[in-house]
């Protein structure tokens, strides 16, 4: 006779605790959910007090209302790059003004593709491309993404078609930027489970950031924008890479989120940057 589900529940909130889970009974109610029995339930439980995310554990994460696939080893998207879904869509909406427009979208170091999905289900009308260097992400991305628009496999700009040059509109790209003598440093739960390529960022965490802004300007329609998540220490950094690389920039901070965004735009033709 299997024991009362609230003895079951009782326990697991124990083992999770014990294995310092924070947010303990909240995990418990979602591995329930999750579960098919108890062998299902032991093995996804025995997977957390391990250390691996939650995230990876129960198959998906929530991000900007959606539940996005995600698989072991892929990164998990964070909640503070809601932020930079909100700061791509303030600028998408003013371009949808023609009713016909459709906003030309591509989405970097896409991982899962969170950002790229959150864009279209709140703008609307966006062609989006996509593209990751990790095969196992780009599966992810394909799940999740589906027919509203295309993943591909490679690095950075290199797989798109040659045909969006100049005309991309949006370009966000939440790019790895944790320094490389940094991981060693950051929770179990990130330096063991997610692939390092998408959280190393090179010797001062910008290494990537430096290689998406140098061909930018390529890409990027005359007003485009070029959206990128980075420390609150890194930014200045970030404007003055984006400046030598012929794009105008702001940097905008969230303190709800805790996240820090910079905006580079490609100068409108006949303007210089400045």
């Amino acid at each position: 006779m299997s024991p009362p589900t609230s003895a079951v529940a009782n326990d697991l909130v124990r083992t999770l605790r014990s294995a310092g889970c924070v947010f303990a009974e909240d995990e418990a109610d979602l591995l329930l959910a999750a579960a098919h029995g108890p062998a299902e339930l032991s093995e996804l439980t025995g997977r957390r007090v391990a250390g691996e995310p939650l995230e990876q554990v129960l198959g998906w994460a929530e991000f900007c209302g959606l539940r996005i696939a995600v698989a072991p080893g892929v990164f998990v998207p964070r909640r503070r790059t809601a932020f930079l879904v909100e700061c791509a869509v303030d600028l998408i909406r003013p371009r949808l003004t023609a009713t016909s427009h459709t906003v030309l979208a591509v989405d970097l170091c896409c991982g899962t593709g969170a950002i790229g999905i959150a864009l279209v289900a709140a703008a609307g009308r966006v062609e989006l491309h996509a593209a990751d260097v990790d095969p196992a992400a780009v599966d992810c991305a394909r799940q999740n993404i589906g027919s509203a628009g295309t993943v591909y496999l490679g690095d950075l700009f290199e797989p798109l078609p040659a045909a969006l040059q100049g005309r991309v509109e949006i370009l966000t790209a939440n790019v790895p930027y944790v320094p490389t003598d940094a991981i060693a440093l950051m929770p179990p739960e990130a330096r063991l489970y997610e692939n390092v390529a998408a959280l190393d960022g090179g010797f001062d965490g910008l290494s990537v950031l430096r290689r998406v802004s140098a061909a930018a300007a390529e890409w990027l329609a005359p007003g485009g924008h070029l959206l990128v998540e980075t420390s609150e220490q890194q930014a200045p950094s970030a404007v003055e890479i984006f400046a030598r690389n012929g794009l105008t920039s702001d940097t905008v901070v969230s303190d709800e989120y805790g996240a820090t965004v910079v905006i580079g735009t490609r100068p409108l033709e006949g303007r210089r940057a400045e």
